[in-house]
């Protein structure tokens, strides 16, 4: 009963895990309703969009790091290519 009890725990635990964190540091450039940039240098410039549950103001200027999940919001499926039979060997 134990072990059965232990391996459902494990699985839902196991769906709950934790999504990984990325970080980005940089200058605050610019701040438009609910996105900001932020520069990390002149040739590196990332865009972020903020929501009701995001914590912290960005202010242009301020050097901020911000924390963040990549999400997947849509995937579309794509058929893919079928491959060419290889040509059968000469004995």
């Amino acid at each position: 009963m134990f072990v059965i009890l232990a391996w459902v725990l494990a699985c839902v635990a196991g769906g709950y895990a934790a999504t990984k964190t990325y970080q980005f540091t940089g200058v605050v450039k610019a701040v438009e309703g609910s996105t900001f940039s932020v520069e990390k240098s002149a040739k590196e410039t990332w865009t972020f969009e903020t929501s009701k549950d995001t914590k912290g103001t960005p202010k242009a200027g301020d050097k901020v790091t911000v924390y963040y999940k990549m999400v997947a919001t849509e995937i579309e499926n794509r058929p893919s290519t079928p491959t060419k039979p290889a040509p059968p060997r000469k004995k």
